[in-house]
C-alpha cells in the first residue's frame, strides 16, 4: 500500500516559520519588559498587596473580554495582520502601564494590553498550525519555546534596565520601538492568502446532523472543558511567577531588585528548555505522559521552594514550575484545535479565551491571601497548578504519529512523496 507523506517544505514555509516565531519572540519580549517593574510600580503607587493583585488582575479581565472577537478579526483580515496589529498595541499598553500616574491609569493600560494580548495570542497559533500544516509535522512546542525565549529577552533586558537606573519610559519605549519593528518586518514573510481550511464545510456539516450526532458533541465539549483547565493550570504557573515571583522575592526574602527579577526569568527560562525538548518528547511518550510528569515536576519543585524557603531554593522552585508546565499550554491548543465535530480554529479559540481565567483568578487570590497571611501562602496555587495538570492529564492522547494534512488552501496541491522519509 502506498502511504502518502507531506511535500518537504519549500523556501515559502521555512520563511513563514522563522516569521511566526518571530511573532511569538516579540509577544514574549514585549510583556516581560513589563513585569520585573512590577514591585517599583507597586511601590511607587502605595498601594498594597490586594489592591495590586486586583490592578494586575486587568490584563486578563482585558483578554476575556476582548479574546472571542479574534476568531472575526482572522477571518477578515488575515492571522498574520492581525498578530502584529495586535503586538503594536500591547507594546503600547505596556508602555503605558509602565508610567502610569495613578492605579487607574495602571489598571487601564494593563487591560487594553490584555485585549490586544489575547488576540494577537490567538492569531499568532492559528498561523502557527497553519504553517504546522504545511510542514506535516509538530513545530508547536518549538514556536511557543521562542516566545519564552522572548521573555527572557524582555525580562532580561528590564533587569539591565534597571541596574542602570534607566527610567521606565525611556526603557519600555525602547522596547516597544524595537519590537514593534521586528513584528511588522515579520509580516512580509508570513504565509499569503486564505486562512480558509478545505475541511471547513465538512466540519461544518458534522456540527448539524441531528441528534444521531448529540453524544459526540457531548464528549467533544467535555474533552474541551477539560483541555481548558489543563491550560488553565499552565496559566497559573505563568501568572504566578510574572505577578508576584518579583514582589515576593523583594519582599518576603528581601532580595535586591535586580535579583528579584530573576525569578521571572528562571520560570520562563526553564520554561524555554522544556518547550526547545517538548515536540521529541511528546513524539516518544505521548502529551499525556509529558503533562503528568511535568506536573509532578511543578508540584513538587515549587512545594519543596514554598517549605523551605531561601531566595536560591525559591529561584529553583520558579524554574522546576516553569519546566514542569512548559507543554500544557501548547498541548491544549493543539488538541483542541483537532477536535472532531468544531470547526478548524473554534477549539483553539475557546482554549484560548478561557485560559485567561486563570490570569484573572490568580492575581487577586494570591493578593488576598497574602494580605491575610503571607505572599507564600498564596504561591501554594503554583503546587496546586501543578497537581491539577496531573489529575486532568489524561484528557490528552497518549503517543501517536502526527497526521500530515498540508494547507492547500493557500498553496497550490504538491503530489504526494512515497518512499521518502518525512521531514
Amino acid at each position: 500500500m502506498t502511504v502518502d507523506l507531506a511535500p518537504a517544505p519549500g523556501p515559502t514555509e521555512r520563511r513563514a516559520r522563522v516569521a511566526v516565531a518571530a511573532l511569538f519572540f516579540t509577544n514574549g519580549a514585549l510583556f516581560a519588559n513589563l513585569v520585573p517593574r512590577f514591585p517599583q510600580i507597586k511601590s511607587d503607587l502605595g498601594i498594597d498587596n490586594a489592591t495590586y493583585g486586583l490592578a494586575v488582575a486587568a490584563f486578563p479581565a482585558g483578554a476575556i473580554a476582548a479574546g472571542l472577537a479574534a476568531g472575526i478579526l482572522i477571518r477578515r483580515l488575515g492571522s498574520a495582520r492581525v498578530a502584529v496589529v495586535g503586538t503594536v498595541l500591547t507594546g503600547a499598553g505596556a508602555l503605558v502601564a509602565g508610567t502610569a500616574p495613578s492605579v487607574a491609569a495602571f489598571a487601564g493600560a494593563l487591560l487594553l494590553a490584555g485585549a490586544m494580548d489575547a488576540i494577537t495570542d490567538v492569531a499568532q497559533n492559528a498561523h502557527g498550525l497553519r504553517v504546522q500544516r504545511r510542514y506535516g509535522r509538530s513545530i508547536i512546542n518549538g514556536l511557543h519555546a521562542v516566545w519564552s525565549v522572548g521573555a527572557v529577552t524582555g525580562g532580561a533586558m528590564a533587569a539591565g534596565a534597571m541596574a542602570l537606573d534607566l527610567s521606565p519610559g525611556a526603557h519600555l519605549g525602547t522596547s516597544v520601538i524595537l519590537f514593534s519593528a521586528v513584528a511588522l518586518v515579520a509580516l512580509r514573510f508570513c504565509l499569503p492568502g486564505s486562512e480558509a481550511r478545505p475541511d471547513d464545510a465538512p466540519a461544518a456539516a458534522s456540527t448539524g446532523a441531528g441528534s444521531a450526532a448529540n453524544p459526540a458533541r457531548r464528549r467533544t465539549a467535555l474533552v474541551l472543558s477539560a483541555l481548558v483547565v489543563v491550560a488553565i493550570a499552565g496559566a497559573l504557573v505563568e501568572d504566578a511567577g510574572s505577578s508576584w515571583a518579583g514582589v515576593y522575592l523583594a519582599d518576603s526574602l528581601h532580595a535586591p531588585a535586580a535579583l528579584a527579577a530573576s525569578g521571572y526569568v528562571a520560570m520562563v527560562g526553564a520554561q524555554f528548555v522544556g518547550r526547545l525538548v517538548g515536540d521529541r518528547l511528546v513524539d516518544r511518550f505521548g502529551q499525556r505522559a509529558v503533562a503528568r510528569a511535568g506536573g509532578l515536576v511543578a508540584a513538587s519543585g515549587m512545594g519543596l521552594a514554598l517549605a523551605f524557603p531561601t531566595v536560591p531554593g525559591t529561584l529553583l522552585g520558579f524554574a522546576a514550575a516553569g519546566l514542569g508546565v512548559a507543554t500544557l499550554v501548547p498541548a491544549a491548543m493543539h488538541e483542541a484545535d483537532e477536535l472532531p465535530g468544531l470547526r478548524p480554529g473554534v477549539g483553539l479559540t475557546v482554549v484560548s479565551w478561557l485560559l485567561r481565567l486563570g490570569f484573572l483568578c490568580s492575581p487577586p487570590l494570591v493578593g488576598l491571601v497574602a494580605d491575610a497571611t503571607e505572599v507564600r501562602l498564596g504561591l501554594l496555587v503554583v503546587p496546586a497548578a501543578g497537581l491539577l495538570a496531573l489529575g486532568f492529564a489524561g484528557v490528552l492522547r497518549p503517543r501517536r504519529p502526527v497526521a500530515p494534512a498540508p494547507d492547500r488552501a493557500a498553496a497550490p496541491a504538491v503530489a504526494a512523496r512515497s518512499g521518502e522519509p518525512t521531514p
